[in-house]
């Protein structure tokens, strides 16, 4: 019996492979995800190698950026889960970018010891920005998944070059906190934010900090290099916040293109894209 030609749905048409048009977005998010460091951005910017000076910090200073950067994703998480919403963002990227560029260019004039308040603030408004980005690739602001996928921007700024220090990867990075994120967005819809030294909590703004750390030490260690002038330190913030932006229209590219695509069809395409970057 001869058989009946098989005809593919238009929709599984679609899943079999990535368009062109998304293939291409999908090959951007992982130059922007895989082959941008805020290090190297520095390095650029400023003429000189910054990316080892973030690891030399001296102890003290160590110290407080961690504490600084800890009440930064703290700030943020709360922020995400109690102010985020579908009219709380919109397209205001440049207004976040610039108050966010202000306000550490006044805390870099009074030094490390500005950084425990400076901090909090303008990582508050960099979330912000990240919101407006993941809404233009629709997200729903409003649920708790899409505020924790904001907060994982902060965790995502290492890159690769400082794979020698945390994990690097884009994948790698959502591995390592797919479970903390899970059980963190069940908790918040179950109980709310009340309890924010929930162990559940705790582990993930932990997680988060600690690699959003790495990138506050360079900036502090750049903002640190002498003869840098007033026009340099203005140059270091705005990379910061720019930095950020860059990471999240990467991140909310490969978010949107997983929910048309399924997420197996998206990685594997991923991992091609980024194993011919590397070759070359």
């Amino acid at each position: 019996m001869n058989s009946l030609p098989v005809s593919i749905a238009p929709n599984e048409a679609e899943v079999a492979g990535l368009s062109a048009a998304d293939r291409a977005v999908l090959r951007d998010a992982v130059f922007k995800l895989e082959h941008t460091s805020f290090a190297l951005r520095l390095s650029q910017a400023l003429g000189r190698q910054i990316d080892r000076l973030g690891k030399l910090v001296p102890a003290e200073v160590g110290g407080v950026i961690d504490h600084a950067a800890d009440a930064a994703i703290k700030a943020a998480l709360r922020a995400a889960l109690r102010t985020l919403g579908p009219r709380s963002a919109g397209e205001r990227r440049l207004l976040h970018k610039a108050v966010a560029t202000l306000s550490g260019a006044v805390g870099g004039a009074f030094g490390v010891a500005s950084l425990p308040v400076e901090l909090p603030f303008s990582t508050v408004v960099m979330l912000r920005a990240i919101a407006a980005i993941a809404q233009a690739e629709g997200e729903d602001l409003a649920a708790p998944e899409t505020a924790f996928a904001c907060l994982q921007v902060f965790a995502l700024g290492t890159g690769r070059q400082d794979e020698q220090f945390l994990e690097g990867g884009y994948f790698a990075v959502r591995s390592i906190l797919a479970k903390s994120v899970s059980e963190a967005a069940r908790f918040v819809v179950e109980r709310g934010l009340a309890e924010e030294s929930a162990p559940v909590i705790v582990r993930l703004v932990s997680q988060i900090a600690t690699r959003f750390g790495v990138v506050v030490s360079q900036k502090i260690a750049a903002q640190a290099v002498p003869l840098i002038g007033a026009a340099g330190g203005g140059g270091v913030n705005y990379a910061f916040i720019d930095h950020f932006q860059t990471i999240a229209q990467g991140h909310f590219a490969v978010r949107r293109l997983e929910r048309l695509y399924g997420a197996d069809l998206v990685r594997a395409e991923y991992d091609r894209l980024l194993s011919e970057g590397l070759e070359r």
